[in-house]
């Protein structure tokens, strides 16, 4: 029997998810590209596979021995952050709903009693000044600020033995995470399908 590996693990992802279009075209926004958009891509997903999620994690694997079997590029962790800054968010959340729709289709979550969806605030991206139109204050019990956080509601499929991240977006300082969360599943459920969770 044949184990996974990278290759065949992108071979899952597009023809079995069918996501061939969204690894070749993410919605790059970089004017100037020196780096395909699909390596840095790919290298994002295979840090994810792998669990090592920070640029910092990702740019140890792509300079490792390890590469060549990985297939991906060779960059630096600036390059990951600058190519994420500039991805278009709303082809990745149809990519999301697509992936899920077609796990679903491949009877994936057969074995679930039922199939969820959860959704969260947190907050991220903590610093000491506001630095943005996002950033809202974190306080301590005496009200005072303690420095800025961008607060995100995230919208997960549950019940199917993992969590699987759907959609994510930040909410800014005149919003509520109750307002943002009932904004994030209405779009979750016209990507995904009225029917894909029960």
């Amino acid at each position: 029997m044949k184990g996974p590996t990278p290759r065949r693990l992108r071979q899952y992802v597009e023809k079995c998810l069918r996501l061939k279009s969204y690894l070749q075209s993410p919605g790059d926004g970089r004017t100037q590209p020196r780096i395909p958009a699909r390596a840095l891509l790919w290298a994002l997903l295979m840090g994810q596979f792998l669990r090592r999620s920070s640029f910092a994690g990702i740019e140890a694997l792509v300079r490792s021995s390890a590469r060549p079997a990985l297939c991906v590029s060779r960059f630096g962790d600036d390059a990951l952050g600058y190519f994420t800054e500039r991805l278009h968010a709303a082809l990745t959340r149809r990519a999301a709903a697509t992936a899920v729709r077609q796990a679903k289709r491949n009877e994936a979550f057969d074995n679930c009693r039922f199939i969820g969806l959860a959704v969260d605030g947190t907050g991220v991206a903590r610093s000491r000044q506001k630095v943005c139109r996002w950033c809202r204050p974190y306080r301590n019990r005496k009200k005072e600020i303690l420095g800025y956080h961008h607060p995100v509601v995230l919208v997960s499929v549950v019940g199917a033995g993992l969590s699987l991240p759907l959609d994510v977006e930040p909410y800014g300082p005149r919003d509520s995470e109750y307002n943002a969360g009932r904004r994030r599943l209405r779009r979750v459920v016209a990507n995904a399908g009225r029917r894909f969770a029960q």
